[in-house]
This record gives structure tokens, C-alpha cells and sequence, in this order.
């Protein structure tokens, strides 16, 4: 009769166990953190991108309504001032939808305008063009961009964490 020897079945064990505990972990919640950072990311990109109006001092008018509109919670909020407050705990604070297995954030600037100083507008008079900027369409790209590594960071950080690598 064949001997096969001994067996160490320890390590299997723990593998189970940090399955189990992978399997018992609040997988939506990362998901939404992840989310929360890419959006967080992308407001990083475009607030920096968006472009400031220039006025003479003797119009006191006021440049950068636009690229403060980012974190601005409504259009009337922006226009005085208020609403204030840092990219990161914008993002944060946005809703997160799901909708089968994506995730969604939605990023808008309410400034009434911003649409037309992103893709381009005629001119007053309808005579000319004024070329788009795209501050927001190349921050996205960006982001699509970088976005793998972004979420591979995360993903690695959280088995780690499960594995006690």
C-alpha cells in the first residue's frame, strides 16, 4: 500500500476563511467610495481647466463664476457666493444612483452658461463663432484615462486588507 504522506490543510482553511470574509464584505459601499473618488478626480481636473473670465477693473464685474459654479449646490447659490466648499467634499456629498450593476454620479455645473463656453456659442448678432473650450470634455477623457489604475489602487488596497497581505 502507497503512502501519499502528510498534509497541512492550515493555509487552505485561512483561504477560506478570507473568502468568506471577502464574500461578507459590503461590496456596494467600495463601489460607491470608488465612485465618489473618480468624481471626486474629475471635479480636481475640470475646476482647474475651467476657464475665468477677464474683465477691466472698470466694469467691476467679477471673473470665475464659472469655475466656482463646480461645487455650487444651485444656480441662485453660485450666483451669490454661497455653496462654497472644496472638490472632495462636493463629491462626497453628491447622490450615487444604481442602476443594474453601474454606478452613477452625475457632475454638473449649474451656471447657465456653461454650456455654451464648453461646446461654443455664436455670436451676439449671429455673425461669428465662438470656439468651445471643452474644459469638461477633456477632463473626462483624462479621467477615462486614468480611471483603471485608479480603481486596480483600490481594489488592491481592499484585498489586502481581506488577505492580510
Amino acid at each position: 500500500m502507497a503512502r501519499w504522506g502528510n498534509c497541512d490543510y492550515k493555509q487552505l482553511q485561512q483561504l477560506r476563511e478570507n473568502l468568506e470574509k471577502l464574500q461578507s464584505m459590503d461590496l456596494d459601499k467600495f463601489c460607491r467610495d470608488a465612485s465618489k473618488e473618480l468624481a471626486a478626480r474629475l471635479l480636481a481636473l475640470v475646476i482647474p481647466r475651467t476657464p475665468v473670465g477677464q474683465y477691466p477693473k472698470a466694469s467691476g464685474k467679477k471673473g470665475g463664476t464659472l469655475r466656482r459654479g463646480w461645487t455650487a449646490k444651485t444656480h441662485d447659490e453660485a450666483a451669490s457666493g454661497g455653496g462654497k466648499t472644496d472638490a472632495k467634499a462636493y463629491a462626497s456629498a453628491l447622490p450615487i444612483t444604481k442602476s443594474g450593476n453601474n454606478y452613477t454620479i452625475e457632475v454638473i455645473n449649474p451656471v447657465e452658461y456653461a454650456s455654451y463656453v464648453e461646446f461654443g456659442h455664436r455670436t451676439p448678432g449671429g455673425n461669428g463663432w465662438v470656439r468651445g473650450q471643452y474644459f469638461l470634455t477633456l477632463s473626462e477623457q483624462e479621467l477615462e484615462r486614468i480611471a483603471p489604475a485608479i480603481l486596480e489602487r483600490k481594489l488592491e488596497d481592499l484585498l489586502r486588507e481581506v488577505f492580510n497581505v
